[in-house]
């Protein structure tokens, strides 16, 4: 379609992507209102609405990011269509608005990725998210290990049976586990369950781990992977993790766009002079946040360069090795200054943490 002017204008088309259906809005250049359909969640479905349109260039198609993933956007790329993943916690809401439906949803989503007012999100290649998958994938099954030796601790503690010697999940921890005895048979059933179930979870874990080791020296991650493992406490399980996240560090301009992602910047609530700072937002990637804080206990201790890390360091240049030591010297001593002055040590870690990811940021993108 030409405008007055004679320039081609774009036709946006938002979708509303669920499992058994798609609710489309077209807004036709000029329009100020969407023209609604419903069609099915297939290729074959979508090509069709596709093919309705003149012109596959003039498309300007979106859909919120969600459980169906990313095959559409990238069908459609490959069909010539310009489309983009739309962030849902960016999408601008009225507070006063309590109705929602499909239709509703498409027709407010065209309107506003018109105006220009959305948040494109980054598609992964189809590596990039297999890497990520296998990655979450060990998270989760690491997740399920920690819930079930909550359980099994929880139900020795019942029972009076508390393991003091030192720290638990240790090898004396295993050994004392196997010399635990329960008299009445059916709690002594339910120990050897939780124990069993304890032991199935643990070998899973270290089967996903072995699998996930073997992508460390394959391209294209390996680069990005060593060097980030070259950082203390970023072990190659979470610098992996880290990578298969981020995908292109560049998209980050600041420090301060990637600790935002990570959602590790405090809350705020400010008016006038008065200014409140908060919990921290969690409202970026949970995955990359959960790294960052588990490398973080790293750094309660004194800076040193221990054996694990110098076998890392091998893969890595001068310059990496360098700015590693620099973070570690800064990251250490802030630790200990917090520290000093009886901050909860949840805070200190959280805090680490942010730093820490402005490191690994400014590594990635020097």
């Amino acid at each position: 379609m030409t405008s007055v002017t004679g320039t081609r204008e774009s036709i946006y088309l938002a979708l509303d992507v669920h499992k058994n259906s798609i609710t489309a809005g077209a807004l036709e250049p000029g329009a100020t209102s969407a023209v609604m359909t419903r069609i099915g969640p297939d290729d074959a479905a979508v090509r069709r609405l596709i093919g309705k349109f003149s012109d596959r260039k003039q498309l300007k198609v979106c859909y919120e990011a969600g459980p169906t993933g990313f095959a559409l956007a990238r069908a459609l790329t490959k069909w010539g269509v310009d489309c983009e993943v739309i962030a849902p916690s960016r999408i601008p809401k009225q507070s006063g608005d309590r109705v929602k439906t499909d239709k509703r949803d498409a027709a407010t989503l065209a309107v506003l990725h018109r105006a220009g007012m959305l948040t494109a999100i980054r598609v992964p290649t189809e590596g990039e998210e297999a890497l990520r998958d296998l990655c979450r994938a060990r998270q989760d099954a690491y997740d399920d290990l920690k819930r079930v030796r909550r359980r099994l601790l929880a139900f020795l503690l019942r029972h009076g049976q508390v393991y003091r010697t030192s720290s638990t999940w240790t090898r004396e921890h295993q050994r004392w586990l196997n010399q635990v005895r329960v008299d009445e048979p059916a709690a002594r059933a339910a120990f050897e369950h939780y124990l069993a179930v304890e032991r199935l979870r643990e070998t899973e874990v270290e089967a996903m781990t072995r699998e996930l080791l073997g992508w460390v020296d394959r391209e294209p991650f390996a680069t990005s992977v060593h060097r980030l493992a070259a950082y203390r406490g970023v072990a190659y399980i979470s610098a992996l993790g880290i990578t298969a996240e981020i995908g292109e560090w560049s998209r980050f301009h600041r420090a301060t766009g990637f600790m935002s992602f990570t959602g590790l910047v405090p809350s705020e609530h400010s008016s006038g002079d008065r200014r409140h700072q908060g919990e921290i937002t969690k409202a970026g990637n949970v995955y990359v946040r959960t790294h960052l804080i588990e490398s973080a206990w790293q750094y309660r201790h004194h800076p040193v360069v221990g054996a694990e890390l110098r076998r890392r360091h091998e893969h890595v240049g001068p310059d990496t090795i360098a700015r590693s030591w620099k973070a570690q010297q800064r990251l250490c001593g802030r630790y200990r200054r917090m520290n000093a002055r009886l901050v909860n040590p949840n805070i200190i870690i959280t805090a680490i943490a942010r730093e820490l990811g402005g490191f690994l940021w400014a590594e990635m993108t020097s």
